[in-house]
């Protein structure tokens, strides 16, 4: 990061990324890898690892994070450079963390939750989702040894220098490709290769059923749930944290008064009564003028003597 002086580092931004340099530095994964260009460090390459129990297990899978402009508070996007048989490449994939769903996207996730959450993706089922792939299990197996050989080749020489340096990285901390998928056996094939869904239906664009081998390798993901959606793949990564992806279709009870209140007619009788009380009040109000003007001496105006 020799030429991170040139930022203006009062940019909220550019303070949010130097941060998230600083974190992953100083925290790295076994994991992942992931570095920003020194020109420009809006954009990211990273590695991440294939996860356990996977076809992808043992294949290191390169790719490139852009932030926006406005980042954390508008969602990055995402694209594969190493081909898995799972995202095309050097093609943006619509994720529940890109910004093709900005709607989803929490300002207090970071570029370390966001690969955590594509390495969980890996397994799913793809469901049609633009960008992904469908490999069968066998193709995807050959890809993972593959990708361990060479680095893809992308961009300019500096981000090829990147790239370079993180597949250096990630290999020399790389477990060994498990066995399991270099044999090739009926056997092997048939653990690895969970029941055709391809006849399941598949609700939205994103309704990725849950595969074998959902965790991840590293203290960073290795206890998450197998997922049934990218959304509940996410809520598992960003369990310990306050914000999570909203559930708008979920039911909410609506409270019914247990002592409604009843509201009773007055009987037409009470009516009657209350005019009875009015006209009683007026005769006696008759009686007490009679008898002031006959105590004065001025009966007689009344009676009509004068």
């Amino acid at each position: 990061m020799a030429a991170v002086g040139k930022f203006n580092r009062s940019n909220p931004a550019v303070k949010r990324i130097l941060q998230e340099v600083k974190e992953m530095q100083s925290n790295p994964s076994p994991d992942f890898m992931a570095l920003p260009l020194e020109e420009d460090i809006f954009e990211w390459q990273f590695a991440i690892m294939g996860p356990r129990d996977s076809e992808f297990e043992g294949g290191i899978y390169h790719g490139r994070i852009q932030l926006p402009s406005d980042y954390p508070f508008k969602p990055p996007s995402f694209m594969l450079l190493t081909p898995s048989g799972r995202f095309e490449i050097q093609k943006k994939i619509c994720l529940s963390i890109s910004n093709y769903h900005p709607e989803h996207w929490q300002p207090s996730w970071s570029v370390r939750t966001a690969l955590v959450a594509l390495i969980a993706f890996m397994p799913t089922n793809p469901g049609g989702a633009l960008g992904s792939l469908d490999y069968k299990k066998e193709d995807r197996r050959a890809l993972a040894i593959k990708s361990r050989e060479t680095p893809p080749k992308f961009g300019s020489p500096e981000r090829q220098r990147v790239i370079d340096e993180i597949h250096e990285q990630m290999l020399s901390k790389a477990p060994a490709v498990p066995q399991l998928l270099t044999n090739g056996s009926d056997e092997d094939t048939n653990k690895l290769t969970p029941p055709d869904v391809s006849g399941e239906d598949v609700s939205g664009e994103h309704a990725d059923n849950s595969a074998e081998g959902a965790n991840t390798s590293g203290s960073a993901n290795t206890d998450l749930p197998k997922p049934d959606s990218e959304s509940e793949v996410v809520e598992n990564i960003v369990e310990a944290q306050s914000d999570v992806i909203p559930r708008d279709n979920v039911p909410r009870a609506v409270a019914v008064p247990q002592n409604p209140v009843v509201t009773i007619q007055k009987p037409k009788h009470d009516r009657l009564l209350t005019l009875a009380a009015f006209g009683l009040t007026l005769a006696i109000m008759a009686l007490v003028i009679k008898k002031f003007f006959k105590i004065n001496g001025l009966a007689g105006y009344i009676e009509g003597k004068f």
